[in-house]
């Protein structure tokens, strides 16, 4: 019997062994990558008695390889793109509505305040930090503007209700 011959009957071997293991789709392409390398570094290995032993090895050795690479690679525990729900992106519309509420009042709150609370209240929207703050509206201590800053937003707070909880904002941050 000639080395093709013997390469065909093995694949069939080479095939059945990888499908029982790992499933018939991936038992193909092990059996190609085990054929090559029969090919490319065993050329010189000719009779079925060595070549079936040899070929089951290298399979083996694919196996766990790819085993190795999929656990790395997260594949076992990933799920399907398809099995999984859509986010609705757009907005509830009590959400939607509570926010444009909220937004309207702490507007005309903020519009009903003083200069200097309006000001200090722009520039944390800004993202300026309390030292660039104090620099901005030119006061000695940084202490000064955190008080300012606790006042402000105490009165802010008074104008909306009293309370920050149920009004959808953070409070007591500095």
């Amino acid at each position: 019997m000639e080395r093709d011959e013997i390469l065909l009957r093995l694949r069939e071997r080479i095939v059945a062994f990888a499908a029982s293991r790992m499933g018939k789709d991936v038992a193909e392409d092990l059996a190609q990558e085990t054929l090559v390398v029969l090919e490319e570094k065993y050329p010189h290995v000719e009779g079925l008695e060595e070549l079936l032993p040899l070929s089951l090895q290298i399979v083996r050795f694919k196996m766990v390889s790819l085993r190795r690479k999929t656990a790395r690679r997260g594949e076992y525990t990933s799920v399907s793109v398809d099995d999984l729900p859509l986010p609705d992106d757009a907005a509830d519309p009590a959400q939607a509505y509570e926010r444009s509420q909220m937004r309207e009042r702490l507007r005309k709150a903020v519009g009903e305040m003083e200069e200097r609370c309006r000001d200090m209240f722009r520039m944390k929207l800004e993202g300026k930090s309390f030292a660039e703050i104090r620099q901005t509206l030119g006061v000695q201590s940084i202490n000064t503007i955190y008080t300012w800053d606790y006042r402000c937003r105490k009165k802010l707070l008074e104008k909306l209700g009293g309370s920050w909880a149920g009004s959808g904002i953070e409070g007591g941050e500095r």
